[in-house]
């Protein structure tokens, strides 16, 4: 669903290393404006996917967003819940939900 949304609003498409990058039009909004992080995200993976503000973000964000791609063969459909618990569980022992989830600390510590 992303892709077509994407293409018809100007975004862009491309292959790298195996994942399809897709960026600019209204995955920008999305990512900028939808994302619950303040300031938005940069990059969000999803599966083998890989959303981007720009082409430039993919380029900064990818050894990190391979990480993720990685995560999502590991975990297959439980990744997004087990991401979100962890989010969630992080939330409720007062840290960060995004910097103290392990999936995004495992994905800062290869990258």
């Amino acid at each position: 669903m992303a892709i077509p949304i994407a293409l018809l609003s100007g975004g862009r498409l491309r292959a790298v290393r195996g994942i399809i990058e897709v960026y600019g039009g209204l995955v920008t909004f999305f990512l900028r404006h939808v994302v619950p992080l303040r300031g938005g995200a940069t990059a969000m993976t999803l599966g083998h996917i890989v959303l981007g503000v720009s082409g430039e973000a993919l380029d900064r964000a990818r050894s990190h967003e391979l990480v993720h791609v990685r995560q999502c063969e590991r975990w297959g459909p439980l990744f997004i819940p087990a991401y979100l618990l962890a989010g969630a569980w992080a939330l409720l022992r007062g840290r960060d939900p995004y910097r103290d989830n392990p999936f995004e600390r495992e994905a800062f510590a290869k990258a």
